[in-house]
């Protein structure tokens, strides 16, 4: 059913990520598709990395592990992006079309303040206006 599960990581938050991380290795597994870890970055460093050829690197390390640990196929894309937040559903966006993903399964923020007053965007429903692939929140 899925072949191209794309999931969005922010290796600075990994702790805030499991429950999707794990829910996406799951469905991997289940549907013996490949994983494609993607995360966005602009050329400032940042908690995760000094610039982007250091996020890369830790990235490929992260997706490589994954792939060993769990006995999944995995891959890892790196976007770079002036302003990731403005420009982060584009970015996920034209990843799910390269890659061909049929699948994303990502993180939810917690409820909270700014979404009663709608302050937040979700960038979970920006995909699924912008795609026609299913798309998975795990909070």
């Amino acid at each position: 059913m899925y072949h191209e599960i794309l999931v969005p990581v922010d290796l600075s938050h990994l702790d805030k990520l499991v429950k999707a991380l794990n829910t996406a290795i799951d469905m991997a597994k289940h549907y013996n598709a490949r994983l494609h870890y993607v995360t966005v970055t602009n050329s400032t460093p940042g908690t995760a990395a000094h610039n982007p050829e250091e996020l890369a690197a830790k990235m490929e390390t992260f997706a490589r592990e994954q792939g060993q640990a769990h006995g999944i196929q995995t891959d890892y894309k790196v976007l770079e992006s002036v302003d990731t937040a403005v420009e982060l559903d584009e970015k996920l966006i034209g990843a799910i079309k390269d890659i061909q993903a049929d699948l994303v399964v990502m993180a939810s923020h917690p409820p909270g303040m700014g979404d009663k007053l709608h302050l937040l965007r979700s960038n979970g429903a920006e995909i699924v206006k912008h795609t026609d692939v299913s798309v998975f929140i795990v909070r």
